[in-house]
């Protein structure tokens, strides 16, 4: 299938030294009386990137390594401590922006008719002259997600969990948005359903020049949807590349360890390296790189700086002191 090219396209959003840290403190007189500190999470600490118009850009990693947060950073729903989040301008003006969340159930009115739900950003941001036009806009919008004008008639609890998920994609078409925050939007669909929502994202991707950023813990989805993907652990990125660059040659141990959680029908009784360890605290995360205490790679500079995510020759991204060193020592000639 063919893809626009990442490396040239012009960025539509640009993210830089972003921060979002959460007061997770006792009660102020707790801490007094008990000599407490106070307890910041840092979800997101110091994240940089940018998506390409018409691109999809997939955010990895596991559970509580703060991809969530950065897409909740994006739409607005959280504020961030620190940094920037920088949108191009939108073909009409003003960009809009929209979420897919995970539960296409509970981000539906389940007393609201699915005409309703779909019509209501139409006549919010009066995209439309009358309501005979929102109406006829609503058929479109579902019949463009596969669904029947008919099925506007019904309530979201009729419909199976790919079909409320075809809702919420028409729902945020609906606003004519360009950029759309799509946060695990398959997780909680059978398998065969999410290659039917991932092929209609896609479709709509190409007919529409929509760009995506893509959350997700599956790394088969993202292989399938993106053209770059950046790797995330405990609030920082720590790998960014092409999709086919990182999963045909991974640099960072961490990614390594997540790709070979990958089941390979060719090679099913390969060798794998097993995941040690557990993810350390994101309030009291280790010195140094805070991969370090997992990583089979590690080496004394490792546990006293913190690398940075430096721009490799082949337009990858990498934070890790031990691969940026060996690298390194291949680049210069005997």
């Amino acid at each position: 299938m063919p893809r626009n090219n990442a490396a040239t396209a012009a960025p539509l959003l640009e993210v830089e030294d972003l921060a979002c840290w959460f007061d997770i403190s006792p009660p102020l007189m707790e801490r007094m009386l008990e000599g407490k500190p106070r307890q910041i999470l840092k979800a997101v600490d110091g994240v940089s990137f940018s998506v390409a118009r018409g691109t999809t850009l997939s955010i990895v990693g596991e559970s509580g390594c703060g991809k969530s947060t950065i897409a909740r950073l994006l739409v607005g729903l959280h504020k961030p401590t620190r940094g920037s989040i920088r949108f191009s301008q939108g073909a009409h003006g003003a960009l809009r922006v929209q979420m897919i969340f995970q539960d296409p159930y509970a981000s539906l009115n389940p007393r609201w008719r699915v005409g309703d739900i779909v019509a209501e950003p139409i006549r919010t941001l009066k995209l439309r002259p009358d309501e005979a036009a929102t109406r006829r806009r609503v058929d479109e919008l579902l019949s463009l997600v596969g669904l029947s004008p008919a099925d506007g008639r019904k309530y979201p609890h009729e419909f199976s969990g790919g079909q409320r998920q075809r809702i919420s994609i028409a729902r945020a078409l609906a606003t004519e948005a360009e950029f759309l925050v799509c946060d695990e939007p398959t997780s909680a669909l059978d398998v065969s359903v999410q290659a039917q929502i991932l092929n209609l994202m896609r479709d709509l991707q190409r007919k529409f020049g929509l760009t995506y950023v893509f959350i997700s813990h599956n790394l088969s989805v993202v292989r399938h949807m993106s053209e770059r993907v950046a790797v995330m652990y405990l609030g920082r990125l720590v790998e960014e590349a092409a999709a086919e660059t990182l999963f045909a040659d991974p640099r960072h141990p961490y990614t390594r360890l997540l790709l070979d959680t990958i089941p390979d029908l060719e090679a099913p009784n390969r060798h794998r390296q097993p995941m040690g360890g557990e993810v350390p605290s994101p309030i009291a995360p280790p010195p140094g790189c805070t991969f370090h205490p997992r990583c089979p790679l590690v080496r004394e500079a490792c546990r006293k700086g913190r690398p940075d995510l430096r721009l490799m020759p082949d337009g990858a991204r990498l934070a890790c002191i031990a691969t940026q060193e060996a690298e390194a020592r291949l680049a210069v000639p005997a």
